[in-house]
């Protein structure tokens, strides 16, 4: 296939990914019958009894968002700066499954630069991925040949993308440093706050916080605050997301991290559905947010150099936009590692 073609085909996907939230079959456009678009609404529908964390909402949230990026125009650029393969590799690609389709975006970069792509699944995330792939190959019967997603050992490949936990970590290491590789571990996000925000943008702030849980590493976790914050505004304006206390396995987090807090005696603000602690500390629990404050703009550029292998992403006036956290675009590559690059690499 040529990289023309698929980018036709991804194209074609994200018209599918952008309608996934009509209740109603949006018609030929996009490429599906009505009933292999009521089969994918199926899987997604699923996921929230395979894995409570994936609500429906938040599965057409993640779709959406890709669909929005998945462009004739957005895939187009995203491939220009880079060489299509000419040899075509076996690339092993081990994904999380903290938020849905997470690992979208190294299956995406390995298809569409012409390689084969062997996902090694999360137990969490192991339904929309071959959904994903079932659509592919209904638009191009070649993608069948192209993707496999083994039960059990990725091996043989000719090169790894892996991410997960800063204790995977040991297991690829030990597992796979011998092949051409991407390890990605544990990140978190972190937002600088001056004061003068808008109400709008603390309410934009809450969903960089809250979506899909606070599990992403594009959430954010700990806020750096000008010093003398006054919190009325920040709680005032996040209370839109305090629905969230109402999904029982967050109400659990939330539950055990306040009792661990009131027996410890630790002092936290508390708006009935997150815990907020002082601490210099970038990683929180679920359900809680760390925050802590600067003098100047040194010491914040100083947190963020101190941390920066902690940090996926920073939000806040001069940083990411308010809101932004979860809407990366194709060209922010995780862990800033750049995938396509390295897969160029692979066909140099």
């Amino acid at each position: 296939m040529q990289q023309s073609e698929l980018i036709k085909v991804f194209s074609q996907l994200g018209e599918v990914l952008r309608n996934v939230g009509n209740e109603k079959w949006p018609g030929n456009k996009i490429g599906l019958t009505e009933k292999e678009f009521t089969d994918f609404q199926f899987v997604m529908q699923r996921q929230a009894v395979l894995n409570p964390w994936f609500t429906h909402q938040n599965v057409i949230k993640a779709c959406n968002e890709w669909g929005n990026l998945l462009t004739q125009e957005n895939l187009t650029n995203f491939c220009a700066p880079y060489t299509f393969a000419k040899h075509k590799n076996k690339i092993g690609v081990i994904m999380a499954g903290n938020i849905p389709l997470v690992g979208f975006h190294d299956f995406l970069c390995v298809l569409i630069s012409g390689h084969h792509v062997v996902c090694k699944l999360s137990s969490d995330d192991n339904a929309l991925m071959p959904a994903i792939a079932n659509l592919l190959s209904l638009f191009e019967p070649r993608f069948a040949d192209r993707i496999s997603f083994p039960a059990g050992s990725i091996l043989p490949v000719d090169a790894v993308i892996a991410t997960g936990s800063n204790n995977s970590m040991l297991h690829f290491e030990q597992y796979f440093k011998q092949y051409p590789h991407i390890f990605r571990n544990n990140r978190t996000s972190i937002a600088v706050l001056t004061g003068k925000e808008s109400n709008e943008e603390i309410e934009l702030l809450g969903n960089d916080i809250f979506d899909y849980f606070g599990r992403g590493c594009r959430n954010v976790t700990h806020l750096l605050l000008p010093n003398g914050y006054d919190f009325a505004q920040f709680f005032g304006n996040i209370v839109h997301k305090g629905e969230c206390i109402h999904h029982n396995k967050y109400a659990n987090n939330y539950d055990y991290n306040r009792a661990t807090f009131l027996l410890n005696q630790i002092p936290v603000l508390d708006n009935h559905f997150v815990l907020l602690r002082e601490t210099d500390d970038i990683h929180s629990p679920l359900a809680v947010l760390h925050y802590h404050y600067y003098s100047t703009e040194s010491d914040i550029d100083a947190y963020i150099e101190r941390n920066k292998s902690s940090i996926q992403a920073v939000v806040g006036a001069g940083y990411i936009p308010f809101g932004g956290a979860q809407t990366p675009a194709l060209t922010d590559f995780a862990d800033q590692l750049n995938t396509m690059e390295f897969l160029s690499n692979l066909s140099a």
